[in-house]
């Protein structure tokens, strides 16, 4: 059972997990105090009762103890981790508390077998000192609590149950009942926390995302582009013959027209950019593209590309409908951005957009060489 909670630990939503897992790392002034602690109980057991194993437990305790203290000190806090790394430093920092509990396990089961009761009640105390540090630390991932504590304690369960007195037989069966108590803290613990930070989670997702078709919403894409780098596009689209059809057919089938023209725009930008809602019938994308002429090239494909995808019938409520749209396009860098204001930008973008309306629609028009005059330069689908 322990090689399965090893190998697969509780599954989580990968934001809520590496939260989960930067609150084990915080736990280093514990760490430390408690390695200090262990420490200097074997080293004391070890002089006072000369034993092989209590020479061998002490070695271990600092070696696995300094391992540990490593490992939270080397953990990136402010790095972007992949999922498969957060699972990574989830089981380090798994593996390195069950590591040490084994040892406090095996130093309190010594003094059992040894006879050592001043030596068993000074090392059975720091194992459920440590029970009780895990607990309340490592309980936002019950794997590792499960593991480490039954590590730990089955050493000092079989002593006592091999042990003719009584009063050992007894004790076993409340070290059972202790461990079982922890399991059960530790699930309530982490399910608790868990919806707390899913909770949170949801709250921030809705705040930035529109409610109707589920893209990010204009806080959102502000956001991405305050945080841009390198070179990038913006086109800003504008549906064409939507009202009309929003006040023949009711507002319910908008409603599944804009989340059918939502999906559209999304597998146009796919993973390379992102798609946004600004509100009513206007879209804006976002993409990175590459510096110079190819970048203006794949800015026009990009707006191309939504144009004619949103040209094609759509299929609403048994109906086959049709719009259009017109797009304003700019390719900037985050230099240039920040020498300006992110408002001026998108200014300069429905500018562009509201050219290529006045055009007749289907049609885009590049931002950084408006023209509003009756022979303004628009990019057709055929250009």
């Amino acid at each position: 059972m322990n090689r399965q909670v090893l190998s697969e630990p509780q599954s989580a939503h990968p934001t809520v997990r590496r939260e989960l897992v930067d609150l084990l790392y915080t736990a280093f002034p514990q760490v430390l105090a408690l390695c200090v602690t262990s420490a200097i109980v074997a080293v004391t057991l070890t002089l006072v009762t000369p034993d092989p194993v209590y020479a061998l437990t002490a070695v271990l305790i600092v070696v696995i103890g300094a391992g540990r203290l490593l490992s939270l000190w080397r953990y990136p806090r402010r790095a972007a981790l992949s999922d498969r790394q957060v699972v990574y430093w989830e089981r380090v920092y798994g593996i390195g508390a069950a590591s040490f509990g084994s040892v406090l396990g095996l130093l309190a089961s010594r003094a059992l077998q040894i006879g050592d009761l001043p030596g068993a009640w000074l090392a059975f105390g720091l194992s459920m000192s440590f029970c009780v540090g895990m607990v309340s630390r490592a309980a936002v991932r019950p794997w590792v609590v499960s593991l480490t504590s039954g590590l730990m304690l089955a050493p000092i369960l079989v002593t006592a149950l091999w042990q003719p007195e009584i009063q050992f037989k007894v004790g076993a069966v409340l070290v059972v009942l202790f461990w079982t108590t922890m399991q059960e803290a530790s699930r309530h613990l982490s399910s608790a926390f868990i919806e707390r930070l899913e909770s949170r989670q949801a709250l921030a997702q809705r705040a930035n995302q529109d409610f109707l078709t589920g893209l990010p919403n204009r806080a959102a894409f502000l956001s991405a582009l305050g945080g841009a780098t390198g070179h990038f596009t913006i086109v800003a689209i504008d549906l064409d013959g939507f009202k009309p059809i929003n006040d023949k057919h009711g507002h319910l089938t908008g409603d599944e027209l804009l989340r059918q023209v939502a999906t559209r725009l999304r597998q146009c930008v796919a993973e390379r950019g992102l798609a946004a809602r600004f509100g009513g019938d206007e879209f804006m994308l976002l993409q990175y593209v590459h510096p110079g002429q190819s970048g203006r090239d794949e800015a026009a494909t990009l707006a191309r590309n939504a144009i004619t995808a949103l040209s094609l019938p759509f299929h609403v409520i048994g109906l086959s409908l049709r719009i259009g749209a017109s797009a304003g396009v700019i390719v900037t860098d985050h230099k240039a951005l920040a020498a300006t204001c992110i408002e001026a930008v998108l200014d300069q973008a429905d500018h562009a957009l509201y050219v290529a309306k006045r055009a007749g629609g289907g049609c885009w028009n590049w931002g950084d060489y408006v023209d509003d005059g009756p022979g303004a330069v628009v990019q057709r689908l055929s250009a």
